[in-house]
């Protein structure tokens, strides 16, 4: 059999859990990241062998759970962690890791120049340059934090479940906050894709979207974006593959 290697990614909501060989993810696993626990990894890890694992986070203090559990196993991916891509960033070691996985997974499997769009609670937009550098990215709320801020912020509008509006005119509350989701949401991003192909002079660039509502929010922009929801994870797994070639996966000091 081949190597094995787990991919952790870690996100404010919920941690993805990859079982991965050298070229692709076999399996998947999810967890809530507030429950996360030394016993709980060991129940979620049941049954999956495999020799060495990469973790990417952004919730810190999650991270000593893991380190705990797979000791020398686990490669922490940072900022200055060898993936194949340069970062051109005056402070690198502020970027959040999962979107330098992203960065990786962009490089690697579908080229530069490029842009990441990863939807979360966060929606990020991160660049690749023609070079293969990371020269950084945009933050904007995420498509859910923004409807159920809505609902938590005002005393008669709904939490609303995401689904296609039948019009732009909404003739209910419900149908009015699906509209402003859908076309608002999409409309803003539209706008920020275009800022940034202009800025990178890079009309071609590879566009790739992954995060929960990507394939939902994509369907109905008309654009030629690709959508992996698996992104993350796979960049993930080619920094493991640099690892385990260059012959260590511990992290550097």
């Amino acid at each position: 059999m081949s190597r094995r290697q787990l991919l952790i990614d870690v996100g404010n909501g919920r941690t993805k859990f990859g079982l991965a060989t050298s070229e692709a993810i076999v399996d998947h696993r999810e967890h809530p990241t507030r429950e996360i626990s030394p016993d709980a990894i060991r129940d979620i890890l049941h049954g999956w062998a495999f020799e060495n694992a990469v973790l990417c986070s952004v919730v810190p203090k999650a991270v000593p759970a893991f380190q705990d559990v797979l000791g020398a196993q686990l490669l922490v991916l940072r900022h200055d962690t060898p993936m194949g891509i340069g970062i051109r960033y005056p402070k690198p070691e502020s970027i959040g890791t999962d979107r330098l996985a992203n960065a990786v997974a962009l490089a690697h499997m579908h080229g530069a120049p490029g842009i990441v769009i990863d939807f979360g609670t966060a929606v990020t937009f991160d660049i690749l340059s023609p070079d293969r550098h990371y020269i950084g990215g945009v933050i904007a709320p995420g498509l859910r934090l923004m409807t159920d801020y809505l609902h938590e912020r005002t005393a008669l509008l709904p939490r609303v479940d995401l689904r296609e509006p039948a019009s732009a005119i909404g003739q209910s509350t419900e149908a009015a906050i699906l509209a402003g989701a859908a076309i608002g949401y999409r409309g803003m991003v539209k706008g920020i894709l275009e800022a940034l192909k202009k800025e990178l002079n890079a009309s071609d660039a590879h566009i790739v979207a992954t995060g929960g509502d990507a394939e939902w929010i994509i369907a109905g922009m008309g654009e030629s974006i690709t959508v992996d929801p698996d992104l993350t994870l796979h960049g993930l797994r080619l920094v493991g593959n640099l690892a385990a070639a260059s012959g260590g996966m511990t992290n550097p000091g």
